[in-house]
């Protein structure tokens, strides 16, 4: 039998900090853009009851370990479940099970920093967020430790979550956080934008968005649905999470391709490329620059490899015995 660390999500809560969570998704990132190995999500869905069975893997050589989530959402529960198997990249052997819900959102938070590490100017100033839920949360919680903002604008459609957003973070961060009318008053000169929401069409205008803005688009991964205007992806240097995602549910840069706007040349680099040095980030401080994240297993297996040290270290989960087949299947 193998022993394998399982490890409860109320256990893994308060292991790490947003800037850990980012120093961590940039090794991953960096291993992938290296050597390692990530595929799009396989995406199932169900109408009655609505809801979506996914799952995403990744292999990360310089970090040791490999795996990724599956969950699903949605169905009669009407809610969302996350197993997240890691495995040992050099022997194989399954080493921790994760209930992975407590560490989502700073994993998909930390993803966006590390864009915006790479893509925003040094200089950026002016956050603006569409968006109040959790990962609209995330997103700002580890972006802030990247870029030292003055001033951070929240919008969403309904005023007492964007109010509520705003209080908790203008307590929280040194910039000054305020909840805005419309989503062009959030974005009226910013040099970062984060949209992270579930619309299905466009949150920002492109004539909203300045010279010399980065946007990290995060909300959909729907070949159907986009958060960004066709031309806001044309003027754009377009980074996907994973460059085979952008072609399979990617639906702004979709929507964008189908108008005739771009092309498959139009994909400027992944954004691991970019973090091992491979490819170019921002050339020019007037350029507009996009990270397209949908969710991969690199940054969910990056995160949850720093956890699992983590919590060896201090002794946290239990051991539950995993048959190898060599066993299972001889009866041995």
């Amino acid at each position: 039998m193998t022993d394998v660390l399982f490890l409860r999500s109320d256990e893994l809560t308060g292991l790490a900090t947003p800037a850990d969570y980012v120093d961590a998704v940039r090794k991953g990132y960096q291993s992938h853009g290296n050597e390692g190995t990530a595929e799009p999500r396989t995406k199932l869905v169900r109408d009655d009851p609505g809801g979506m069975c996914t799952g995403y893997l990744a292999i990360l050589p310089e970090v040791g370990g490999m795996g990724g989530y599956t969950y699903a959402a949605g169905f009669g529960d009407e809610d969302v479940h996350f197993a997240l198997p890691l495995f040992d990249a050099e022997s194989g052997r399954m080493l921790a099970l994760l209930d992975g819900a407590s560490m989502n959102p700073f994993k998909t938070g930390a993803t966006g920093a590390v864009a915006v590490d790479e893509l925003a100017r040094p200089d950026a100033e002016v956050c603006a967020v569409i968006g109040s839920g959790a990962q609209a949360r995330g997103q700002l919680k580890a972006t802030e430790t990247v870029r030292d903002f003055g001033t951070v604008r929240i919008f969403s459609p309904t005023p007492a979550n964007r109010e509520a957003f705003a209080t908790a973070f203008d307590d929280r961060l040194d910039a000054d956080v305020t909840a805005v009318e419309t989503a062009a008053a959030a974005v009226a000169d910013a040099d970062v934008i984060i949209t992270a929401t579930d619309a299905g069409e466009p949150v920002v205008e492109d004539e909203d968005v300045s010279d010399g803005a980065h946007i990290t688009a995060m909300g959909q991964y729907d070949r159907n649905k986009r958060e960004l205007q066709a031309k806001t992806i044309a003027r754009a240097t377009y980074v996907p999470d994973l460059r085979e995602r952008a072609f399979q549910d990617a639906g702004s840069f979709l929507a964008a391709r189908e108008a005739g706007l771009v092309d498959e040349g139009h994909v400027h680099a992944e954004l691991g490329e970019i973090v091992a040095g491979r490819r170019p980030g921002r050339t020019e401080a007037a350029d507009v620059t996009v990270f397209d994240s949908g969710g991969t297993g690199i940054e969910t297996v990056a995160a949850a490899w720093m956890l699992y040290e983590r919590a060896r270290e201090e002794g946290l989960g239990r051991t539950i015995e995993f048959a190898p087949g060599s066993e299972a299947l001889t009866g041995e």
